[in-house]
């Protein structure tokens, strides 16, 4: 049986003439449900504060791996034969995290748009952008001079191809993804633990229930979510009056999936875990796995390919009947080894995106602890009433650069604005919402800065990042009415809309498998050979301590 400490507090009765001047007493606390700053009960059946107080750790979601945090080195320390010099090496320090074990996959995808078809159906003409925004473009396999047309048909929705990594989308699309998935997984953890009935989840996929489920609007405004008809969907929990709905002290509510950031890629990508050799963590590690080449150097499968990319012009895949990697495009995902964090294609198959926007050099003064380019600040807005602002039918849509048109919000959502100077006033950590192009521009943020500059910083913005601006409009018909900018004066593919992506593909050659090369594209295109995989934060401790001694003492 487990033992509970035992506060124990003397206190002294002494009688002088009639008068208690003190009282000698034994007191005990040994609950872990009483407040140790009031006295008061914690989670008491009458009511009043109520905390998860038999939290031990985050749960490890769906589909993820735990990556323990640590420091690494950033960027490439060895020869740069592309003379890009955008990867200069820095030292940071990462978080504890936990990353997809494999890159999101078609079937997974599927699941995704079967969901948005079921929910949003798109022949009803409100909803028809929302599913139709999703697609992926099966168009990114056709090449002029190349017969690729098997792909285009088949490589999305065949169950020959369940297992690869979906490829087409593009960088919105991959978060949007990220969003959908952290209200479905949350939908579950509730239902698990009694929050909402057992077939909750299902009455809204299939339409007996109108709505869905927000993670944020059921934090919000749990009243809310399935269009207001939560209570008949609410499960045990509801006979508790005190505990009808779950919040984040709950501990039940899963942090967001999302994109991982560059960093935290990289750094998994090395899996330093398993050899901490000086030049590992001097960032001289050259490929997720051992070594400095890309065959096998083990007795069992010696010489076999580790990974799936292009090995020359024309050789995508080997020999016939003995292939080097297996594989002509992409491949099922898990046929390569993992690395030493338990992550599979960290290098070849396909490439993949990442939250961060896109800059060529990092200035000398960039953060050293969870480095991010891409933060835009918002708040929930506040109705009339006083309470937050669920969005209901007025889904917003942003038409891209390319003509696509994709949702920017769904029904049931919370309606989200960027913070203003309520939050920014004589803050010293932040002055405003979008922090994308924090610092570009300085003299500190490029060593070319003199080159571009007259000395007005507003005017070397421009020049720097003087990219492409096209535009894209519907007429009172829905027509497309395309704004090609064809200006000479560009000098810059560059702007806030260009993001992240790493990692070699199945088209790269070997020098793009080093985790620390970097590329960028717009975040509105897509191509045949960049995938995505999703991340999400750990809250809490840095390592998982069951089972551990924890600064010399045995974890509970």
């Amino acid at each position: 049986m487990k033992k509970h400490l035992v506060k124990v507090v003397l206190s002294c009765t002494v009688i002088v003439g009639g008068l208690t001047a003190s009282s000698c007493s034994k007191s005990s606390s040994s609950s872990k449900n009483t407040s140790r700053a009031t006295g008061w009960k914690i989670n008491a059946k009458e009511g009043g504060f109520q905390y998860n107080t038999d939290f031990k750790e985050q749960e490890t979601a769906p589909g993820l791996v735990f990556v323990e945090g640590g420091t690494f080195t950033k960027g490439k320390v060895q020869d740069d034969v592309m003379h890009d010099w955008n990867n200069t090496p820095t030292s940071q320090h990462v978080q504890s995290f936990y990353m997809d074990e494999t890159e999101v996959t078609n079937v997974m995808y599927l699941e995704y748009l079967d969901y948005l078809k079921s929910v949003y159906p798109p022949e009803n003409p409100k909803y028809t952008n929302i599913y139709v925004g999703a697609l992926p473009d099966t168009l990114v396999w056709r090449n002029r001079l190349g017969f690729n047309e098997t792909m285009t048909n088949n490589y999305l929705r065949h169950p020959a191809y369940a297992e690869y990594p979906v490829v087409g989308v593009n960088w919105i699309q991959a978060t949007q993804f990220a969003e959908w998935r952290t209200d479905r997984v949350n939908e579950v953890m509730l239902e698990r633990e009694g929050y909402l009935s057992e077939d909750a989840k299902y009455q809204a996929a299939t339409g007996e229930v109108q709505g869905t489920f927000s993670t944020e609007a059921y934090l919000n405004r749990p009243e809310s979510v399935y269009n207001g008809q939560i209570d008949s969907l609410q499960g045990k929990k509801k006979k508790d009056s005190v505990s009808t709905f779950a919040k984040r002290s709950s501990g039940i509510i899963m942090p967001e999936y999302r994109l991982p950031t560059e960093t935290e890629w990289e750094y998994a990508a090395q899996a330093q875990v398993g050899q901490r050799e000086y030049n590992n963590y001097r960032g001289r590690k050259k490929y997720p796995w051992e070594g400095d080449y890309t065959r096998n150097g083990q007795r069992v499968g010696r010489g076999d390919q580790l990974a799936n990319f292009k090995q020359a012009k024309g050789d995508y895949g080997g020999i016939a009947g003995w292939s080097d990697d297996g594989a002509d495009i992409t491949a099922e995902v898990m046929s390569y080894k993992p690395n030493d964090l338990g992550l599979y294609d960290m290098a070849g198959n396909v490439a993949e995106w990442v939250a961060d926007v896109y800059r060529p050099i990092v200035d000398d003064e960039v953060s050293d602890f969870n480095y991010y380019r891409g933060n835009i600040y918002m708040k929930t807005a506040i109705g009339e009433d006083g309470k937050v602002n669920i969005l209901r039918d007025s889904i917003v849509y942003d038409t891209l650069p390319n003509g696509k048109v994709v949702a920017v919000n769904l029904p049931g959502e919370i309606k989200m604005v960027p913070v203003d100077e309520e939050e920014t006033y004589l803050r010293t950590n932040f002055s405003s919402s979008d922090n994308r192009g924090y610092r570009d521009g300085d003299p500190g943020s490029s060593r070319f800065y003199d080159r571009f500059s007259d000395g007005d910083e507003e005017d070397s913005k421009k020049k720097m990042y003087n990219s492409p601006k096209h535009s894209v409009e519907r007429d009172s018909l829905g027509n497309l009415i395309k704004g090609y900018d064809s200006s000479n004066n560009r000098t810059t593919l560059i702007n806030d809309e260009v993001r992240v992506y790493k990692g070699g593909s199945w088209r790269d050659r070997a020098y793009w498998l080093d985790p620390a090369q970097r590329r960028y594209l717009p975040q509105y295109m897509a191509t045949d050979y960049i995938g995505f995989r999703c991340a999400m934060s750990r809250v809490g401790s840095k390592s998982k301590t069951k089972n551990k001694t924890v600064r010399g003492k045995k974890a509970k």
